[in-house]
């Protein structure tokens, strides 16, 4: 088969070099031509077909390699952007604890929350500060949204902080508009509960919580939250009052420690000093 092939190719090219020289073609060329013909559309065909199946191959080897590229590209420029929103978010964050701290005037310094406790009763978190930076127990730690909790344990270098939204946290607040008074009791990620408001109270949703500056702990008008459900019920004397905090306890990164009450106790020690005999 493969003799008989190639003779029928060999005859197409005597045929195609004698037409090259001019002259009319015989009974025989035309013969030749009849029968050579489909043999060499099979042949075109099939060459044609195998042509475009290369060039697919090839091209699919570039499309993938090109999409290999591509990817890497994507892949670059998704690590880039996620770095630059990373410090866009820290850059704003800074923003709004300098313009905190421009704006309070008490004395403070800043720490970094570096654990979290795990009890659910006392939810708390650890900070970076300790004694040796004039930490002592019983001072207050807030951020620029509001308060975040009371200092309860202090070692030399870290200090463990008791959570406002902790359920055991209890706060003396008050409604901003008209200065209603209740206690605010942490809910853990509920929130917070607001207790003792009578009932007649003028209390609605969306109303500002704030301190009430009773008890010498927090001083008052520190933002805590905003009241987002207000139940009257048949029985009791009191309102159930949700409060929704104003701090994100679940995303704490840096607090602010108020060294108010440091300052005062070496001031008293001062003054004792110099009445001393």
């Amino acid at each position: 088969m493969t003799k008989v092939v190639l003779l029928l190719v060999l005859v197409s090219c005597l045929i195609l070099f004698a037409a090259s020289f001019g002259g009319r073609f015989g009974l025989f060329h035309q013969v030749t031509l009849e029968t050579l013909g489909p043999v060499q559309v099979v042949f075109t065909n099939v060459s044609s077909g195998v042509q475009r199946i290369w060039n697919d191959y090839i091209a699919l080897w570039v499309v993938r390699d090109e999409n290999k590229r591509l990817r890497t590209m994507l892949d670059d420029y998704n690590e880039k952007l996620n770095e630059y929103t990373e410090a866009y978010s820290t850059y704003l964050g800074l923003v709004e604890k300098l313009k905190f701290k421009e704006k309070e005037s008490f004395p403070s310094i800043s720490a970094r929350v570096v654990g979290k406790g795990p009890s659910y009763w006392f939810k708390t978190i650890i900070v970076d500060r300790g004694e040796n930076d004039g930490i002592v127990e019983g001072m207050v730690a807030r951020n620029e949204k509001g308060v975040v909790g009371q200092i309860i344990q202090v070692s030399p270098n870290y200090a463990k902080i008791l959570l406002a939204n902790a359920p055991s946290s209890a706060i003396d607040a008050m409604v901003q508009k008209n200065r209603v008074r209740g206690i605010l009791k942490g809910a853990g990620k509920h929130g917070f509960t607001l207790y003792y408001v009578l009932k007649k109270a003028d209390v609605a949703v969306g109303d500002k919580i704030i301190t009430a500056g009773i008890g010498g702990v927090f001083s008052s008008g520190i933002p805590l939250g905003r009241v987002s459900a207000v139940r009257k019920k048949q029985r009791g004397m009191f309102q159930e009052i949700e409060v929704e905090p104003w701090v994100d306890f679940q995303r704490l990164e840096t607090v602010f420690i108020n060294l108010t009450e440091r300052l005062t106790w070496e001031a008293e020690m001062n003054n004792l000093s110099r009445v001393r005999p």
